[in-house]
């Protein structure tokens, strides 16, 4: 017998009628019509060569080749129900996994610090590890299982991907402690007469500011285009250019190098970082435990 082109719903038509001995009884336990359930019984019979009930003045009766049947398909039915009702579980404690984030500097320069703590804590042998963000969003990646998880800016999402926001925060401006021309505030013609660094990873993509300060009719002259926030801040701390910043970054950066930052004269809206997974992760719970810590440290981070 080929078990590829065996029907297994037969094993359980065959096992409710090895404990009903009936095939009317057999069909109300099944909600079946007992014409069914007669026809089950016969492809079982065929497919065996035997005939499995047969009529005796007791009533239907196993044969002896269905009295050997009777237990190993029972336990087979038994594995396969756990099998597919039981539902997955991680262990925090227990569990040894390593989870890959996609993230830009300034998510990692915040994220992993109040992450690796909390880790530590719970599942000491869970495993982080921070992959840089190219300059296009990271579908590929989410969907190959590169990245579990990709946390950054992203223009344009996939409908293909799951995204929910990580965090919101004001911007800021960042320059050196002791800027000649920046004092406690600026107006809108002083940030004008500064020079600038932007943050880009893509060169030919208009940021915020800019963006900003088009649609009212004015342009700062940008000196210095960096591929990332941490680098961008040791140049501002040794300079008198000028940087936008989120504000959380500013004060953990204002910690770190000899900067300060003030308010913007401008209204740019804040700074969001998404955070993306694919949705073939849905009924995984280690990825589901890893998502509910990203979201628990984005909230606690100063």
């Amino acid at each position: 017998m080929n078990i590829k082109r065996f029907d297994l719903n037969l094993l359980v038509t065959f096992d409710v009628l090895m404990r009903e001995r009936s095939v009317s009884r057999a069909a109300a336990e099944l909600a079946l019509t007992q014409p069914a359930v007669s026809n089950a019984l016969n492809r079982l019979r065929s497919v065996l060569d035997d005939p499995l009930l047969v009529r005796t003045r007791a009533g239907m009766e196993p044969t002896e080749r269905a009295l050997e049947l009777i237990a190993p398909v029972q336990n087979a039915l038994r594995e396969l129900d756990s099998c597919l009702t039981a539902k997955p579980r991680f262990n925090p404690a227990e569990g040894r996994q390593r989870f890959v984030i996609g993230a830009s500097d300034y998510v990692a320069l915040m994220l992993l610090p109040a992450l690796l703590q909390r880790i530590n804590a719970l599942a000491p042998s869970v495993e982080v590890q921070i992959k840089n963000l190219g300059p296009d969003n990271p579908e590929v990646e989410l969907e190959t299982g590169r990245f579990d998880f990709a946390l950054g800016r992203f223009f344009q999402v996939s409908n293909r991907l799951v995204s929910q926001v990580w965090s919101e925060e004001p911007m800021v401006c960042l320059v050196r402690e002791n800027h000649p021309q920046v004092k406690q505030r600026l107006s809108l013609k002083q940030y004008l007469r500064l020079e600038h660094a932007r943050v880009s990873i893509n060169n030919d993509r208009v940021g915020k500011t800019d963006q900003w300060l088009k649609d009212h009719g004015n342009q700062r002259k940008v000196t210095a285009i960096i591929p990332n926030y941490t680098t961008a801040a040791m140049v501002v701390a040794e300079t008198d250019l000028a940087l936008v910043v989120p504000k959380r970054l500013a004060l953990r950066v204002c910690q770190l190098l000899p900067l300060k930052s003030v308010p913007l004269p401008i209204e740019l809206g804040n700074f969001t970082v998404e955070m993306l997974w694919h949705p073939r992760h849905a009924s995984s719970p280690a990825h589901n435990w890893f998502r509910e810590q990203l979201l628990a440290v984005a909230e606690c981070i100063d």
